[in-house]
């Protein structure tokens, strides 16, 4: 069995097991699904992988791998993969639609595109907020000041964070970025303040092109940075939690084989499953001490408070 059957049977033996799953009685006409990508790239293609493996046979699953290849081609349900992939499906049809790996702060944007179109859903790709304190505190429990930057036209629900940072004790030094603002100036002043940065998925600030200089001036000031995806660990952030593309398309899975048989979309949804990244090289860099993955992960799925 490759990795991929293995991953998609854990995770709906797990969703059993915890009874998320329910078993569904499948239409005999079946569904025909279109799944668009938003590219090619190796993470949008796992995704397809998986999602495949996760569907009964009598679904009819049909793949577009680029966003631009999409043009009000017809399907019971469309399943985008990306933002990219989302704005386009949006903009061409009112067809149902489920949007997955898009950040939680697009998702407004995303329905009225779509005039709050009821067949509309999506499966976030940033953890909730909640999840997120959770896991700074077993993470860094000594650090207590938490550095937020993004840009002003984001639709971050700032106030949930800091009402959530303030339950526990901690506290949100956050900065909106406008676009007269000089990024690197506006990152210095946050970073004065807090004892540690954490990455959102805004593409305005951490792009591919900013990302270096921002992990430069983290550690200038001996700050970590908690990133959101296992490749900003790998590139220099400090830890991260994050759902994989297989995790997210074993969701979507479920998500789909549920419209089968009400041709309902569930509510828009944070990740059900997600992993824990560290990066021992950069926690010894900046004399930090901190737990192994496997051990924070665990730690986290024992907190009756890791959903909201």
């Amino acid at each position: 069995m490759n990795t991929g059957n293995k991953i998609a049977r854990f995770l709906l033996q797990s969703m059993l097991l915890l009874g998320w799953w329910v078993p569904v009685s499948y239409a005999a006409d079946g569904l025909n699904v279109l799944l668009v990508l938003s590219d090619s790239n190796a993470p949008y293609q796992n995704f397809a992988n998986t999602y495949r493996q996760n569907l009964p046979a009598d679904i009819q699953l049909h793949l577009l791998q680029r966003a631009e290849d999409f043009d009000r081609q017809h399907a019971d349900l469309i399943v985008t993969v990306g933002v990219k992939a989302a704005e386009r499906v949006a903009k061409k049809t009112t067809q149902p639609m489920l949007a997955v790996m898009i950040p939680s702060h697009s998702y407004a944007g995303l329905l009225a595109q779509r005039s709050g179109n009821k067949l509309t859903s999506a499966i976030f790709l940033d953890q909730p907020w909640r999840r997120q304190v959770n896991f700074l505190r077993a993470a860094l429990p000594e650090r207590s000041k938490i550095g937020v930057l993004y840009s002003a036209d984001t639709r971050l629900e700032i106030p949930a964070l800091r009402s959530e940072l303030s339950n526990h004790g901690l506290t949100l030094i956050g900065s909106a970025l406008g676009s007269d603002d000089d990024l690197f100036t506006r990152l210095e002043s946050v970073l004065a303040a807090s004892d540690v940065l954490l990455a959102v998925p805004d593409s305005a600030i951490y792009s591919s092109s900013n990302i270096r200089n921002i992990l430069l001036s983290s550690y200038r000031r001996s700050i970590p940075l908690v990133g959101f995806s296992q490749s900003y660990v790998r590139a220099g952030a400090l830890c991260a939690v994050f759902s994989t593309p297989e995790q997210l398309a074993a969701q979507a899975g479920h998500s789909t084989a549920s419209f089968l048989q009400t041709r309902k979309l569930p509510g828009a949804q944070y990740p059900a499953f997600y992993e824990v990244a560290v990066n021992h090289e950069v926690a010894r860099t900046l004399g930090l001490s901190i737990k192994p993955a496997e051990s924070l992960r665990l730690q986290l799925e024992k907190s009756p408070e890791n959903m909201r």
